[in-house]
């Protein structure tokens, strides 16, 4: 994980909004590093869903927090909406 990095945010959104985002940026970053519920990762991203409608926005987002931090939205999300366990972490 690279230290010190930004998340990918917009400017145009409100001060609730970039909470939002922030907060399943959060998530996604506890599950690589120590561990999540997995009904919180999936709770934080379907609110994080209606900030950030589009799917091509999302992905791009994912990119840029990817190559910033090294943690993958999309890798986090495949393991909640797989796993059977109620706490999940990344296993390399």
């Amino acid at each position: 994980m690279a230290d010190n990095y930004q998340y990918p945010l917009d400017l145009r959104w409100t001060s609730q909004e970039l909470g939002q985002v922030v907060a399943f940026f959060n998530q996604v970053e506890a599950f690589y590093e120590t561990g999540v519920s997995r009904s919180a990762l999936l709770a934080a991203y379907r609110v994080f869903k209606e900030v950030v409608p589009s799917k091509m926005q999302e992905k791009q987002m994912d990119r840029d927090f990817e190559k910033a931090s090294g943690y993958s939205t999309y890798r986090a999300l495949q393991e909640a909406k797989t796993s059977d366990r109620q706490s999940i972490k990344y296993q390399a």
